[in-house]
């Protein structure tokens, strides 16, 4: 939190720091799903390789552009946003891929992943409301229907 000038915005400390570490969380899971998203673009073989090179860069380039927002609402509660791989990795739901896995598996786990992001923002949501954060609110809420309408064009090219 800022020494030199004080933070009067409306929100309690102790709510802005609950709802900055919750935000600590979305933004590692953004963050890391966008990392493997961008992997996965990189890496993607086989029959559905110009589809999935396409959906992969268009999931990446929103995430990676949603992952300034977050940051910066972090810093406007008055807290330090996270910004190394280490802080990254202590703080995100989703798990890394160690390998590169054949198209279907990235599809799969790139589903798991815009469900997480949704799954912490949910969380972090009730956090925001009760304590009167609208602009964090209305964050979670734009993010949570970015990630479920991903996870449900995702979803939908796992089906026979």
């Amino acid at each position: 939190m800022s020494k030199s000038t004080p933070i009067n915005i409306g929100i309690a400390e102790k709510d802005r720091k609950n709802i900055a570490q919750g935000l600590e969380r979305m933004l590692a899971d953004t963050y890391t799903l966008y990392l493997k998203t961008h992997n996965f673009h990189w890496n993607v073989t086989g029959p559905m390789f110009q589809t999935l090179h396409l959906m992969f860069m268009t999931q990446y380039t929103e995430t990676w552009n949603a992952v300034d927002l977050v940051a910066e609402r972090i810093r406007s509660l008055g807290y330090p946003a996270p910004g190394s791989y280490k802080e990254f990795a202590a703080l995100t739901s989703i798990k890394e891929s160690s390998s590169v896995p054949n198209a279907r598996e990235m599809i799969r786990q790139l589903v798991d992943g815009q469900e997480a992001v949704v799954r912490t923002a949910r969380e972090v949501l009730p956090i925001a409301e009760k304590a009167g954060d609208q602009p964090t609110v209305d964050l979670l809420s734009a993010r949570m229907e970015v990630h479920e309408k991903n996870a449900w064009m995702l979803r939908s090219l796992l089906e026979e």
